[in-house]
């Protein structure tokens, strides 16, 4: 998924973004909600990760005003402030989860894994399609229950895939999903040839092509 990151600690921020993206999230970090608000306006996010006490502006009044302006993605609040008070604050200013710190990037990457669940309707640990298993806990792929090794990038595109089975997904959409501002990766047909490999690795059909629109999970038998 693409998170955006809003913190201001600068070792702490370092640290979770760089971790997230080990774990094949695309990151996007800001230490202040004025940065972190034109980033919203500017790339497609599957979640956010919001620290409360920002310079300039208190998160949960820059939260406010983004679900007022419909903002609907998933919002992990990240803070020290630990009072019953200042929780239930967070979740009615439309939070949806509440993380106190310190923390450790499993129990994050965890906790945004079951936000993910929820936003799309899938309860169950381990998603299929077909004869197709993916868990997104531990990164493993199945096929006809057998192990398919796939990089960061393949399983970065397959979630993305699977997350929203019955959308095609534009080319623009999956690369910015896929990349954040961080990346070096020249544009060129990078995502052309990670599609070829999700095909060679699965199925042929794994990824349908919607000509002049772009990509979308292709229809496969159910499993047996």
């Amino acid at each position: 998924m693409r998170v955006l990151f809003v913190e201001d600690d600068v070792l702490l921020g370092q640290a979770l973004a760089t971790g997230l993206r080990q774990l094949g999230h695309a990151a996007d970090w800001f230490t202040n909600g004025h940065d972190a608000d034109g980033a919203l306006m500017a790339a497609p996010y599957d979640a956010m990760v919001l620290d409360l006490g920002l310079p300039g502006g208190d998160g949960l009044v820059w939260l406010r005003r983004w679900r007022d302006r419909g903002v609907k993605i998933p919002v992990l609040v990240l803070t020290a402030r630990d009072g019953i008070d200042q929780r239930i604050a967070g979740l009615d200013s439309g939070a949806d989860d509440y993380l106190l710190k310190p923390i450790t990037i499993d129990e994050l990457a965890a906790r945004m894994r079951a936000l993910m669940r929820r936003a799309s309707g899938r309860t169950q640990p381990t998603w299929r399609h077909g004869p197709l298993e993916y868990e997104p806990s531990t990164k493993l792929v199945r096929w006809k229950g057998q192990g398919v090794e796939l990089t960061a990038r393949e399983l970065a595109l397959l979630e993305a895939l699977m997350l929203d089975p019955q959308r095609v997904l534009s080319k623009a959409l999956l690369r910015e999903k896929l990349y954040d501002w961080s990346d070096t990766e020249p544009e060129g047909n990078s995502l052309e040839v990670h599609i070829h490999h999700l095909r060679r690795k699965i199925d042929p059909r794994i990824v349908r092509t919607v000509r002049g629109v772009g990509y979308a999970l292709g229809a496969l038998e159910p499993a047996p």
